[in-house]
């Protein structure tokens, strides 16, 4: 190829040289400059870019939103050098609760919905979120490298701070030259917990991280189906997932049932769903559907409203929905980040490495910078304690020099100052110079060299700087954690279930009435299992979860979903998945949440199950306040399917609820490491509206924090299980927990305060869960896990032993 320039040079370039040439240029800027992001801070360069002008713009949460036009201008005009369409689709996106786990940006206007763009430039307003004050917190501190923006006028963040795991936390997604990464948000709360046992376990496992990142959690919600490709992407980097729809089958006239979907999969809007529902009935892949309708609105959220012709099993329905529709879709994983400016594929263990290895080097760095401030001013303070020793004298140098200059050099001399202190003194204002303020500055000079040891102590002290870190942590979780959103279940080839991988075909068109329990595990999920057979506690154990009631029922029939708020709903046993029964044990990790099933509008959590037959045991109750009550579940309301069972004064709930006969007994444990057990005919049934009686007497701030009711056949073989903790606790740390048989507690009235049942340790002020029941108990960790409780312990008040693994409830 023959190329002329400019002074009419032919220059002879090969073709193919320069063609590879040219294209590697173009492969590292977009591989570098723009599609994938630094493990440290989560960030692209873009989005870096918006959130440091942002901030040197000081659009903090406390001010006033601005044109995003404008804050698209600063961008592309001092540090982006690309068109603002690219700018201007980063910050929209950073500004979207529903792409972001952890929205940045905190927008003004129409930015946007899963169906629709946003609007113009012009038209919107932003401002920065809070979490991104954390991103950039520290910024003035030397903290990271600077490094000149693409003209050399302004200097910009290599990378920021980043007090928050943002590439787990929000993702990311974006297309290189010859590779991609695709990575999912995560909950904060869970991964700034996995990250605090990095920091203190160093050596930590896979397995051991996983315990506090089970998967990923969508701003949507929503459930993902299927974890064995959740644990590969966490361990090699690359897996896929299932998520899916939250849909329940509901009874929207006399006549009909709907499916209502409250929440979508990740990046999934309803009219694409409505379009793909309307082409599959055309299409004839789905049948039994009448009628669409989208009733999504800003004060009831999502609801879309899926009619089901008469005849049909919405079970089937559903089934086929999932299979044909985008309420079930596939999520890729491709952890690919940057590492020390080279893209890798990273695994959940190594993404926290580098996260908490960053974070180790920012906290480094500020101390640096914070001891040669502090230095620099206990240099000053020295000076200025020196001269007011004899002030006189000072005055009287200064007065009697020519000049500035001849009075430095003379302050130097006399009183032994160094320039930086001379220059000081004469800058000061005599006021400064009273009695008073050498007692303040004598003050400043103590505090300052505590504030300098302890700096000194972070930096030659590398288990201070993990707590340091660690404590930062915490408090970042603390202020920006959210609950979890998306439900996360094991694979099932149950049909037509929530929890599992639906075949059309598999479930059948009419229902056969038949025996069957319906069970409730730990962690709120629900299924019913055939058979009129009990489930035995190893039974109702599995590789996920534990077994919490067991209640028999007919496929055709109904049972009740007890409530915190102290109400009972009805629901249709048909509604509820069926699982696969082997040799009596079933895995409860393929049921549905139970709270799917929750009346609409519900205020209350489902704590319990009841059976509905006329010759069921009455319920026992138990609330927060420590009252206690029996009521017959035979006798509801014949109109209503949502009805209380009882009357709870304001600010109580009810703790826990189980079958109880006459021959049992009530056992309640409270806050304040308090147990007390009773005979159940101490408690007369009474109607459902009414408020119970006095069952533990409480002190004040103490509540009820769990018990249990126990067969009087079975109390030789029942067992207590308390765990204590700290009021500080984020809920990501090992409980103290103890495990004593039950008759070491003797039988006492009803309305005392009963004995004291785990002695507390220092750090540790409350109980946080209690159980009592047959033995052998299990705990249950945050992820559903089964995890290991300590051997027996005779004594009742001892104080237990510390569990590994964070418990999170005991069935």
């Amino acid at each position: 190829m023959l190329i002329e320039d400019e002074a009419s040079t032919i220059i002879d370039i090969d073709v193919s040289t320069e063609m590879e040439t040219s294209f590697l240029e173009y492969a590292y800027s977009v591989i570098y400059a723009r599609a994938l992001p630094d493990a440290r801070d989560g960030l692209k360069p873009v989005q870096r870019r918006i959130l440091h002008q942002m901030g040197v713009m000081g659009l903090t949460p406390e001010k006033g939103h601005v044109k995003s036009a404008r804050v698209v201008g600063e961008v592309m005009g001092k540090l982006h050098p690309h068109g603002d369409a690219a700018i201007y689709d980063a910050l929209v996106r950073m500004a979207q609760p529903f792409t972001l786990r952890l929205p940045m940006i905190d927008g003004h206007g129409n930015f946007g919905s899963l169906d629709d763009g946003p609007a113009a430039p012009r038209y919107t307003e932003a401002r920065l979120a809070p979490a991104a004050l954390a991103m950039i917190a520290d910024l003035g501190e030397d903290v990271v490298n600077m490094v000149p923006n693409y003209d050399n006028q302004f200097l910009q963040p290599e990378v920021l701070p980043a007090a928050i795991p943002a590439l787990l936390v929000n993702g990311a997604s974006g297309i290189a030259v010859g590779m991609a990464t695709n990575m999912a948000p995560h909950n904060l709360g869970e991964v700034l917990a996995a990250a605090r046992h990095l920091v203190a376990h160093p050596e930590a496992t896979i397995e051991e991280i996983e315990r506090f990142v089970p998967g990923p959690d969508l701003p949507g919600g929503g459930m993902i189906v299927g974890l064995d490709g959740v644990r590969e992407a966490a361990r090699t980097g690359r897996g896929a997932f299932k998520t899916r729809a939250k849909a329940r089958i509901e009874r929207i006239t006399a006549r009909k049932y709907g499916i209502v979907v409250s929440e979508l999969p990740y990046l999934v809007g309803t009219e694409r769903v409505i379009e793909k529902i309307k082409d599959g009935v055309q299409a004839r892949k789905l049948e039994g559907i009448s009628k669409v309708e989208d009733h999504t609105d800003r004060s009831k959220g999502m609801r879309l409203v899926i009619e089901i012709k008469a005849g049909f099993n919405p079970e089937a329905v559903l089934a086929q929905l999932y299979k044909h529709t985008p309420l079930e879709d596939n999520f890729a994983v491709n952890n690919v980040a940057l590492v020390d400016g080279q893209p890798r594929t990273l695994g959940l263990l190594e993404l926290l490495r580098v996260f908490v290895e960053h974070r180790l080097e920012v906290v480094r760095r500020r101390s640096r910078y914070r001891i040669e401030r502090k230095r620099e001013r206990a240099h000053l303070i020295a000076g200025l304690l020196l001269i007011m020793a004899d002030i006189d004298e000072c005055i009287a140098v200064i007065r009697t020099s020519d000049d500035a200059a001849s009075a430095r050099d003379r302050l130097m001399k006399v009183f032994d100052l160094t320039e930086v202190q001379a220059e000081h003194i004469l800058a000061l204002r005599l006021r400064r110079l009273t009695k008073f303020s050498r007692l303040e500055l004598e003050a400043e000079a103590d505090q300052l060299a505590r504030e300098i040891a302890q700096l000194e102590e972070i930096l030659s002290d590398d288990g201070v700087l993990r707590a340091t870190v660690s404590k930062e942590m915490a408090a970042t979780a603390e202020r920006f954690s959210t609950p979890r959103r998306t439900v996360l279940l094991e694979e099932s080839g149950a049909a037509g279930l929530p929890g599992g991988a639906p075949a059309a075909a598999a479930a059948p068109l009419e229902v056969a009435d038949e025996p069957c329990r319906v069970l409730l595990s730990t962690t709120g999920l629900l299924a019913r299992v055939s058979g009129a057979e009990a489930m035995t506690r190893e039974g109702g154990r599995s590789a996920h979860d534990a077994l919490l009631a067991d209640v028999a029922a007919t496929t055709r029939g109904r049972v009740g979903l007890v409530m915190s708020d102290g109400t009972m709903a009805r629901i249709d046993v048909v509604e509820i998945p069926a699982l696969p029964r082997t040799e009596g044990a079933v895995s409860l990790a393929g049921g549905m949440p139970a709270q799917l099933l929750a009346p609409e509008g519900a205020a209350g959590q489902v704590v319990a199950l009841a059976s509905l037959e006329e010759d069921a045991a009455p319920l026992g109750l138990v609330t927060r306040a420590g009252k206690v009550k029996r009521v017959s579940t035979a006798d509801g309301p014949a109109r209503s399917d949502h009805f209380e069972i009882i009357a709870l004064e304001e600010g109580d709930s009810v703790a826990f609820a189980r079958t109880c006969d006459d021959q049992s007994q009530f056992v309640l444990i409270s806050s304040d490491s308090q147990l007390l057990r009773f005979e159940a005919t101490k408690v007369r049934v009474q109607g459902r509206s009414a408020g119970g009686m006095a069952g533990l007497a409480l002190r004040e701030g103490a509540t009820v924090i769990g018990g249990g009711v126990v067969p009087g056949e079975l109390l030789s073989a029942a067992a207590v299980v308390t765990a204590a903790g700290g009021a500080t606790s984020l809920g990501n740390e090992p409980l103290s927990t103890k495990v004593t048989p039950l008759d070491r507690y003797p039988s006492k009235g009803r309305g005392t305060q009963g004995v004291r049942v785990q002695r507390l340790l220092q750090g540790q002020d409350r109980l946080v869960l209690g159980w009592a029941g047959v033995a052998p108990a299990r705990a249950v960790g945050q992820a559903g896990q089964p995890l290991e409780l300590p051997a027996e312990d005779e004594r009742r008040d001892a104080s237990g032993a510390l569990t590994q693994g964070v418990v999170t409830s005991i069935g």
